[in-house]
């Protein structure tokens, strides 16, 4: 396997956003739901684009939706967001190890870099693909290919490591390798069931994985 390019999904798989996912989900579903949502409940709308979520909701007032849980998110970012164990020196060492790197994510880039400034890995990218950035969320190959065309890279030589399922088919439909992170919210089995060509137990795997 000759890999020179490594995408990242970034929410659960470089920084741990969780709790201000749900924290935020539960404070706009308290204003706008129906009925009370469970945590495992909540679960569920982690990874898609917040519209997609927000549909299932209340499709007339979806925008409502988003701008209050957009600004509870951002109030509350910096208490909550850290990166996960390894991620920053391993992605460090294959930048210095002359691999291209980039992100690939369904929030609004903005946001994005609040958290890859938040926890010092900023620097470590040479393309962001944020929700703006594309007509197509993942699991759409868009944002990927749209990532490759900017890095002027493979989808063969390209590897996309992600926490969620349509990181993984995204990967799939983009014609690159694909690996999961088994520290993923939804559950390594879960992950596991849309066959990643490989399972991260933690970030510093990707050395081993790639000799390096």
């Amino acid at each position: 396997m000759n890999i020179r390019t490594i995408l990242f999904d970034l929410d659960g798989t470089l920084i741990d956003t969780n709790e201000l996912i749900i924290a935020s989900f539960t404070h706009t579903l308290g204003k706008y739901a129906k009925q009370p949502y469970a945590r495992e409940e909540i679960l569920e709308f982690i990874g898609p684009p917040l519209k997609d979520s927000f549909m299932k909701i209340d499709p007339d007032r979806v925008e409502e939706m988003i701008n209050t849980y957009r600004e509870h998110n951002l109030k509350n970012h910096d208490r909550y967001v850290t990166a996960y164990p390894t991620v920053v020196e391993t992605l460090t060492h294959l930048r210095e190890a002359g691999y291209q790197l980039g992100i690939v994510t369904t929030k609004i880039k903005s946001t994005a870099m609040m958290g890859m400034k938040l926890t010092g890995m900023d620097h470590l990218f040479e393309t962001v693909i944020g929700l703006e950035d594309v007509t197509h969320a993942k699991p759409h190959p868009e944002p990927i290919l749209k990532a490759l065309q900017e890095l002027d890279a493979k989808a063969s030589e390209t590897l996309m490591v992600g926490d969620n399922y349509h990181d993984i088919e995204a990967g799939q439909n983009a014609g690159t390798h694909t690996a999961g992170v088994a520290w993923t919210v939804k559950g390594r089995e879960f992950l596991q069931s849309y066959n990643p060509d490989y399972m991260l137990e933690k970030m510093s795997d990707l050395r081993d994985i790639l000799g390096v």
